[in-house]
């Protein structure tokens, strides 16, 4: 394994174990309820805990990636996020458990740290495609930890999972300083000049354009994966949790596939790759709103090919313009994230109860279209300005 492909390894590892910190609790819910006498209403607290923790990390953590070095960040975070995970399963009471998650969830924020440190160790013509290997690293976690966590928690209890996770995470972090360069960081620049940058980003027309995208992309990749174990679950499939899971490995297959749109973009196509794969998402929706698990099954690999497409293609664009931040690029960038993901969440399940599952394939079907208008709004203007 040559040097770069090794980092690259690493790097991908780091963000499947880090996301996979916040999105463990969702397959072993009722597991853990029963064990510390959670009530169902009471259960959604236990995912928003980490949501929560990664929200503000966003925000107050990231930025440091500008200030220090990062090799040594991302150590320091994953042994934090390591902490929280440990705490979650010695947990004998709720307020400790949503401690452990938050502090998870927080420091779990090392994921954009990582994207950011690798895409400055890579030369422009690899960026692309560096980026598009370590963005699979984070679907593995967020679509893979539903299937590991499950069948773990099978076998040894819920509290195993964040064992297993705390265990991974300390690993890592030796892995990170043993194998990564030092990465020695220009002196003179303060905490407070570092939020300010990064909140002078959100009035940069490429930010925007491609936050508002984002935002719109994960509010449809969220009207899918927190909606689709509803209608799954009822008639006429009736599946279990196992059978749910899988279709989390059909979205994995149709992600990971995404990781050639990092090599489209090093030759100058993101732009054009985000709005075809658009379409793609658009067109999705009319086959995973369909009575059929086939047509389904299509669908999820479909959406889960265009999301990554997407996602990967806007974080090239962003660190390409911002080379000297990409800390705070990728962190402000992926606010917009959060809050779509949080909105797809809440919108698809109050979608599903008014009109059923094709309520919610016409919910996201219409985020995939509102981020085809972002984007055809935004290259139509720098068509204009070019002119």
């Amino acid at each position: 394994m040559g040097r770069t492909t090794g980092r690259r390894t690493v790097f991908a590892a780091v963000c499947a174990v880090a996301v996979a910190s916040i999105y463990a609790a969702q397959p072993v819910l009722a597991e853990i309820g029963t064990d510390l006498g959670v009530p169902g209403a009471g259960l959604g607290w236990i995912v928003a805990a980490g949501q929560l923790g990664y929200l503000a990390g966003l925000a107050a953590l990231v930025p440091l990636g500008d200030l220090v070095d990062r090799r040594k960040l991302i150590a320091v975070h994953l042994l934090l996020t390591a902490v929280g995970a440990a705490l979650a399963a010695v947990a004998t009471q709720t307020w400790l458990l949503l401690t452990g998650l938050v502090l998870a969830g927080l420091f779990a924020v090392v994921v954009q740290t990582t994207v950011a440190y690798a895409a400055a160790l890579s030369t422009p013509e690899e960026r692309g495609r560096t980026l598009g290997v370590v963005t699979s690293g984070v679907v593995i976690g967020i679509l893979g930890a539903r299937v590991a966590a499950g069948a773990l928690a099978e076998l040894r209890g819920w509290r195993s999972v964040y064992v297993a996770l705390a265990v991974l995470l300390v690993t890592l972090a030796g892995l990170v300083l043993k194998t990564m360069p030092p990465d020695p960081r220009p002196e003179g620049t303060t905490y407070r000049q570092g939020l300010n940058s990064l909140g002078g980003l959100f009035r940069k027309p490429l930010f925007l354009s491609r936050g508002l995208i984002a935002f719109f992309l994960f509010a449809s990749f969220g009207a899918l994966w927190s909606g689709l174990s509803l209608p799954l679950a009822e008639e006429p499939w009736n599946l279990g949790t196992a059978q749910i899971g899988l279709f989390g490995l059909v979205g994995l297959a149709g992600a990971l596939g995404a990781a050639r749109a990092g090599h489209w973009a090093d030759r100058g196509r993101a732009s054009l790759v985000t709005g075809g794969a658009l379409v793609l998402l658009a067109v999705s929706w009319l086959a995973i709103g369909q009575p059929s698990l086939w047509l389904l099954g299509l669908g999820v690999l479909v959406l889960d090919f265009a999301v990554q497409a997407v996602h990967v293609s806007n974080q090239h664009l962003l660190t390409a313009a911002h080379p000297d931040r990409t800390s705070s690029v990728i962190g402000g960038y992926m606010i917009f994230y959060s809050l779509g993901s949080a909105l797809g969440a809440a919108a698809t399940t109050a979608a599903f109860a008014g009109a059923g599952w094709a309520g919610s394939a016409v919910l996201g079907a219409a985020f995939a279209g509102c981020a085809f208008a972002v984007w055809a709004t935004a290259r139509r203007r720098t068509r204009t300005r070019a002119q």
